[in-house]
């Protein structure tokens, strides 16, 4: 039986709300694909066999250890879309499959010390240092399990489905039936109760493969409290066609204040595999995205941010980034923002869009001035601002003498950026 949170919404709403909780104010360790895999076979999840080559020199020892019918290969950075990606040398795809055993070391060749250009990278994209040759196996069933912290329920829930493979919240709304969401008790976690029931669910009902998938299960929760996790996701969690229960791809969300009890795991962290601008802004308690438009968006909360780049969207235009500079900015903060900002030639104009709560709006208006200023700043800048100290902050900017266009609600100022953008 399912149970929601909140009866008033729908299945969807309700998953939107949980599987969202991720979208605060966050500084997230970003961990690669291949180091995830490790976390989850070091705690007894079953896992692809894979290996790392970071030379091309060591690529026939690697494959030596992965005995395949046919092979995974993908370019470890941080970075969505590598499938469609390109290499600076021309080469399409960061993730290949090939039953070919030469074509393995060819795709290796033209990947490894290349740059990876995505839809989320800079134009110079990211150099690849690491490739995981994975073993490809034969799916018969794709089921999605996700463990996470909610707030709304005051601690863990899992959230399970028998339809993997597939975006989450589009099978919530349109089969709701297909989700089970079981609040955990974090004390116990999942137990061989909770952990036959999931199974169950899932469509694990041969004995043999049931017994696997709680093993997997229970061990899933090992792994999230182990490491302090906010999240593990797996998508898919698949049924082999020799009756194996494997997890085929992972998405962990680290906690940030446990980083105390979890110093070996946050030293993992290799900022030379992300974005420079994404790393950049990092140094500086910063959210930065980049896309592939035109406009600069510098805002306070990441739903102020998705909210600021859909009404650019609608009024015509394209975000160049999400920036988020989070609720405690401070002043140098701004100025920072502004610098990564103006640094991107793609940006021919910034929206600074700020709805000030805990978040002073004059503390934002002197960043801004002391950006302009001492960046020499040319682009078209358009401000929004509203919330605490507005009209301290409004003076501010009125008395800097900057060119400065400012607006009165965020439909005029995406209107503004636009056509600033256009010029």
């Amino acid at each position: 039986m399912l149970r929601f949170i909140n009866r008033k919404l729908c299945p969807s709403q309700v998953l939107n709300k949980i599987l969202k909780f991720n979208t605060k104010q966050t500084r997230s360790l970003n961990l690669l694909e291949y180091q995830s895999k490790e976390l989850l076979r070091d705690c007894g999840v079953s896992v692809q066999n894979f290996a790392i080559v970071d030379d091309l020199t060591k690529a026939n020892s690697a494959l030596q250890k992965i005995s395949a019918d046919e092979y995974v290969i993908k370019a470890q950075v941080l970075a969505g879309g590598r499938g469609k990606g390109w290499f600076d040398n021309g080469f399409k795809g960061g993730v290949h499959l090939t039953k070919d055993h030469k074509a393995v070391i060819d795709v290796v060749r033209n990947m490894l010390g290349h740059r990876l250009i995505t839809k989320q990278t800079s134009k110079d994209g990211i150099l690849v240092q690491k490739i995981m040759i994975a073993e490809s196996v034969n799916i018969a069933r794709e089921t999605y399990i996700c463990i996470l912290m909610d707030r709304q329920h005051n601690g863990p829930v899992l959230i399970a489905s028998p339809s993997g493979g597939m975006d989450i919240e589009t099978v919530a709304e349109k089969n709701p039936e297909l989700i089970k969401t079981v609040p955990l008790d974090i004390y116990y976690g999942i137990d061989d109760e909770i952990a036959k029931d999931v199974s169950i669910f899932l469509g694990f009902v041969d004995s043999e493969i049931q017994q696997k998938a709680i093993f997997e299960l229970k061990n899933l929760w090992k792994l999230f409290v182990d490491i302090d996790a906010l999240q593990v996701e797996i998508n898919p969690l698949v049924e082999t066609t020799d009756k194996q229960v494997i997890a085929v791809d992972a998405k962990i969300a680290f906690d940030d204040n446990a980083e105390f009890r979890q110093q070996d795991l946050f030293a993992l962290e290799d900022s030379d595999t992300k974005d420079p601008r994404e790393a950049d802004a990092s140094r500086f308690n910063l959210n930065y995205i980049g896309m592939d438009g035109n406009i600069g968006c510098l805002v306070n909360g990441a739903g102020l941010a998705m909210a600021t780049m859909d009404i650019i969207k609608l009024n015509g235009g394209s975000p160049a980034n999400f920036l988020d500079v989070g609720g405690s900015v401070k002043e140098d903060q701004v100025y920072q923002a502004f610098r990564i900002l103006s640094e991107d030639p793609k940006v021919k104009a910034i929206l600074v869009n700020v709805f000030g709560g805990i978040v002073n709006c004059a503390t934002i208006a002197k960043g801004i001035i002391a950006a302009s200023h001492n960046l020499k700043l040319k682009i078209p800048l358009v401000v929004r601002l509203e919330g605490t100290n507005v009209t301290e902050a409004k003076k501010l900017l009125a008395e800097s003498k900057l060119s400065i266009v400012t607006a009165n609600d965020l439909d005029e100022a995406a209107k503004k950026a636009v056509s600033s953008a256009k010029t």
